[in-house]
């Protein structure tokens, strides 16, 4: 590992005036950071301890839900209001990892982990424009199983991590980020990058940028929600796909509908062409199965995750024919 020196931040600002050293990382749990910082892809010169800041869970005026960045996974999924009135976001991350790993990671660090990608992560052959921009990408002739069918880029097809930022993509989370420069919101959504031309750049965070919170708005359909993740083996593993829902149905209709799609971009995949399909139209496993066709229409398989496509539509029909009670 690459020498490195370690400050610990008192407050958000005390961070942000850290974080003016070249080279510095913000270090939460540091269960992804570390590890990359090991093989080398992350030779961080200073890193700035950020699990002194807000590890508030508190619900807002508007009857949402504010997250403090330091807050860690255990207790999100532990929260009374989460577990009520997100079940989808509770479920999410306890499907995401250990419970020795969400012990320690918190809400911030997760936005903000790197892609699981085999090639990535090897720094001894492997080409990787995510690590070395310009050196070329060797999943898209190897072997890509796990890798993206919707978004990629002839730069880069990996996928995103987080089981997490599925969730928070369908429940329409606000991320609240402060600079030296002053404090903006902009919807997780938005937060991260497709890989384009330019797929070493994961977020459009400013540099040095800090993610103080994550905002929950009051969504009461979000009372009827879950989150189903398909892998290889039932725990440590990543998802080859997995679906984020919360749905309403009123006398046989869709009233209203949030949905997201992990382990099938290199951003949690908010699933916005299915749900306007599927809003004023009959809650059936047709309709539904209609809606994920439209979803996946846009797909583009590699060699070895075709299997992915079809996984998509069943898991998405699945999980709304569950929420329906249909299923049953």
């Amino acid at each position: 590992m690459t020498p490195f020196s370690f400050e610990r931040a008192s407050n958000a600002g005390h961070a942000l005036q850290l974080a003016g050293m070249a080279g510095t990382k913000y270090l939460g749990g540091g269960t992804n950071l570390v590890d990359l910082m090991r093989e080398t892809v992350e030779r961080p010169r200073t890193l700035v301890d950020v699990t002194g800041l807000s590890t508030a869970i508190e619900e807002t005026a508007a009857g949402g839900l504010l997250i403090g960045a330091a807050a860690t996974n255990t207790a999100l999924a532990e929260h009374r209001v989460v577990r009520t009135r997100y079940p989808v976001l509770a479920r999410s991350v306890l499907a995401g990892a250990s419970a020795q790993i969400r012990n320690m990671a918190t809400v911030g660090g997760n936005l903000l982990q790197r892609t699981r990608c085999a090639y990535f992560y090897d720094t001894n052959g492997s080409r990787c424009n995510k690590r070395r921009p310009g050196q070329g990408c060797d999943a898209i002739d190897g072997f890509n199983r796990i890798h993206a069918i919707l978004g990629a880029s002839p730069y880069c097809v990996a996928t995103h991590p987080s089981d997490m930022c599925v969730a928070l993509a369908a429940l329409d989370a606000t991320v609240h980020l402060r600079s030296s420069t002053g404090t903006r919101t902009l919807p997780l959504t938005e937060l991260h990058r497709l890989p384009g031309d330019h797929p070493e750049i994961d977020t459009v965070l400013e540099p040095g940028e800090l993610i103080t919170a994550i905002e929950l708005p009051a969504l009461p359909l979000a009372a009827r929600s879950t989150y189903r993740k398909v892998r290889d083996r039932a725990s440590y593993a990543f998802a080859l796909v997995s679906v984020a829902a919360a749905l309403e149905v009123r006398a046989g209709e869709v009233a209203d509908i949030r949905l997201a799609l992990g382990g099938v971009a290199h951003k949690p995949w908010r699933a916005s062409r299915a749900e306007a399909a599927l809003r004023g139209g009959p809650a059936t496993p047709e309709a539904f199965r209609a809606a994920a066709e439209i979803e996946l229409a846009g797909a583009e398989p590699l060699r070895d995750n075709g299997f992915k496509v079809e996984l998509a539509k069943r898991t998405i029909t699945a999980v709304l024919v569950e929420l329906t009670g249909a299923g049953a």
